[in-house]
């Protein structure tokens, strides 16, 4: 199953990129790629699963997708366009570092809460409440940086970052669940139960990404 899987990524990845030959590099023309690749992999399954075999399945899924040669002019003109390319660039870069600031302030803002709360001789269980803004600030971290293009790396695409950041979120809401339920209710057994039910749904989600990730690396 996973060679056959193999054996499409490198077949959509040819497919693409022979489409797209010639055209200079970009963030955008990355994320087209990514958009496409997902796309004819998704309409392939479907035709698998109708009981068409696998060469004709990506024929199916190539043909469904209509004349593309609107999108590698649109591609070839954008690569020439360097002004409207800094743009794109440089505003990508402004909403990623406000997510970045806005995430770690509120990390560190329910840091601060927690422990003014506490040395308020208030009980843990409303001083730990105030740990929801860790988890809210961890997540729109993840998401920020992951949506942030490097010198060696492009951005990731914003539906997959969303995914990363809610494995992460979900992990975050785990452990501040267990926390909180096991002050509220003074058991071990129901701290260890919340942690479990989301910690795996956040776990899982995590591994099914990372075994699915693409190369973001800039050649």
């Amino acid at each position: 199953m996973a060679k056959i899987e193999n054996r499409l990524d490198k077949k959509v990845t040819a497919y693409i990129d022979n489409l797209f030959s010639g055209l200079g590099p970009s963030q955008q023309l990355f994320d087209l790629k990514e958009e496409l690749a997902i796309n004819i992999k998704e309409k392939t399954a479907d035709f698998k699963a109708r009981g068409i075999d696998d060469e004709q399945a990506f024929k199916e899924a190539v043909i469904s997708m209509g004349d593309l040669s609107g999108l590698v002019d649109d591609m070839r003109k954008l690569g020439q366009d360097t002004a409207r390319q800094s743009v794109y660039s440089t505003m990508t870069a402004r909403i990623s570092t406000a997510g970045i600031v806005a995430g770690v302030l509120l990390g560190l803002f329910g840091m601060f809460t927690i422990a003014m709360l506490y040395f308020m001789n208030l009980d843990a269980e409303s001083a730990t409440g105030s740990g929801i803004f860790i988890v809210a600030g961890g997540t729109l971290l993840t998401y920020s940086i992951l949506t942030r293009e490097t010198r060696k790396k492009y951005a990731m695409n914003k539906i997959r970052a969303v995914l990363y950041a809610l494995s992460i979120g979900l992990v975050l809401f785990s452990i501040f669940t267990a926390i909180v339920s096991r002050f509220a209710t003074g058991e071990i057994y129901i701290a260890i139960g919340s942690l479990m039910v989301f910690s795996l749904a956040g776990v899982g989600l995590f591994l099914l990404l990372m075994l699915t990730e693409t190369d973001r690396r800039k050649m």
